[in-house]
């Protein structure tokens, strides 16, 4: 009697730690068939399953072993996922997303299509960032299948579903619906940088929150977004990690009003002109007008000359003592204007900084700097070492706007990225050559800290 063979294919087990081989076997659960992009090997597993029903059928054997559960189509990665190379070990959301459903909690959403007018909901640059801040202080963690108390969904397009109040949770396939394309230039905080493969949605899908530029080369931007382990917010190249040639940028249909410039008024005079607008480098009409304002409310000691369109250490202090006369401290007193601070420059709110020699917050004379920390020798900036000073540098260093090499952080171990964001800062100050090789000495440490 012949007897039909029964073939088994398996996937070898493998020890190899790079990160695409970790993240292939974390993900081969959620694998597609081949044809749909899906990793060959870890396809095999179901294709034994139904070899072997099928040899047992023509044995006239007992009932077949049930197939694998196919993986619902909106379960799809938002990194690379198909291969097990070209995973990147710390850029890139590395998460998957859920598709278009209701808020958790709430009615089904209506049948699938393009969303009416009534759809967007209406609101400001100030209020979409507000809402993501909120995530992100709250480290909301990633969940595909997880919804946050709002009734969010715990992933990339549910985040930018909240941020935008949208009215239930879309996915990147329906986001642009809601909508219009904009260019590079056109972006302002509140807006999104979307990619969506419509032929392997597996294949890079992601969509984040632009928060604005870090600085005025708009090479690197502040991205606000849901992706594992939480949400975060950091500085990200344009216009992401990977793919980056492939993200569109889209404005939400439902700003209106002031929104459109993220200072709460409609009044194109008054409008916030954008982080990248202010900060080292910058060179705009903006900077005058900011100073001209800061004149106005008693500021006029903190110029020599001027105010004028280029950014200077004045334009900074003055505005660090207009955000101190208002009783903020911390990152609300940096130095650099949000669009709190414009609106009440601008529409003459608030209250003006006081004299010279007045005390602000914590004891520090309103519009002057803390003292610098003590330089902690040449010896801690060295590749390896960890002090706390590093940390200190990097954080000064964010603040300045000298971060964008910052893919996390900054920590207390020095590292390749704090060299490079050094060497920009020792750049900016017309220095070249081995005075600008990203080791801090005492005068980059005075310059840093003034």
């Amino acid at each position: 009697m012949e007897v039909a063979p029964v073939f088994e294919e398996f996937t070898p087990e493998s020890d190899c730690d790079c990160p695409g081989c970790i993240h292939w076997r974390r993900s081969a659960v959620h694998a597609l068939p081949p044809a749909l992009g899906g990793h060959p090997a870890a396809h095999g597993a179901r294709r034994a399953l139904v070899l072997a029903a099928a040899a047992g059928s023509v044995l006239g054997g007992g009932p077949a072993p049930p197939a694998a559960a196919a993986t619902p189509a909106e379960r799809v990665p938002a990194g690379p996922v198909a291969g097990r190379s070209g995973i990147p070990a710390d850029e890139g959301p590395g998460s998957l997303q859920g598709g278009a459903s209701a808020l958790h909690g709430r009615p089904a959403a209506a049948a699938p299509g393009p969303p009416g007018a009534a759809a967007y909901r209406a609101t400001t640059r100030t209020a979409i960032i507000n809402r993501a801040k909120k995530w992100v202080a709250a480290q909301v963690p990633y969940a595909m299948d997880g919804y946050w108390s709002d009734g969010y969904r715990q992933d990339c397009s549910g985040f930018v579903s909240m941020a935008w109040n949208l009215g239930g949770n879309e996915w990147t396939g329906s986001l642009a619906s809601y909508a219009v394309r904009i260019t590079k230039d056109e972006l302002k905080p509140g807006d999104i940088l979307l990619f969506h493969n419509p032929t392997n949605p597996t294949q890079g899908s992601h969509v984040t929150l632009f928060g604005g530029w870090t600085d005025y080369t708009h090479s690197h931007y502040l991205a606000y977004e849901q992706a594992r382990p939480h949400a975060r917010k950091q500085a990200t190249p344009y216009a992401y990690w990977t793919y980056g040639t492939r993200y569109l940028a889209y404005r939400y249909k439902g700003l209106g009003g002031g929104a459109q410039g993220g200072s709460g008024t409609a009044d194109p005079a008054t409008r916030y002109p954008g982080a990248g607008a202010f900060g080292p480098g910058a060179d705009n009409a903006h900077v005058t007008r900011l100073g001209k304002a800061l004149v106005a409310r008693g500021g006029k000691r903190f110029y020599r000359s001027g105010p004028g369109p280029r950014w200077t250490e004045a334009d900074r202090r003055a505005t660090q003592a207009f955000q101190r006369a208002q009783g903020w401290t911390g990152a609300d007193a940096d130095g650099l204007p949000g669009p709190t601070t414009w609106s009440y420059l601008m529409r003459g709110k608030g209250k003006d900084i006081p004299p010279g020699g007045a005390a602000g917050p914590g004891g520090t004379p309103a519009g002057a700097s803390a003292a610098a920390p003590a330089y902690p020798g040449p010896g801690v900036f060295r590749p390896g070492r960890s002090h706390a000073a590093i940390e200190l540098l990097g954080r000064q260093l964010v603040k300045k706007g000298f971060g964008t090499h910052y893919a996390r952080g900054p920590g207390r171990t020095w590292g390749e990225s704090d060299r490079r964001n050094v060497a920009a800062f020792q750049r900016a100050q017309g220095w070249r050559g081995a005075a600008a090789d990203g080791h801090p000495g005492p005068e980059t440490w005075r310059r840093l800290f003034r």
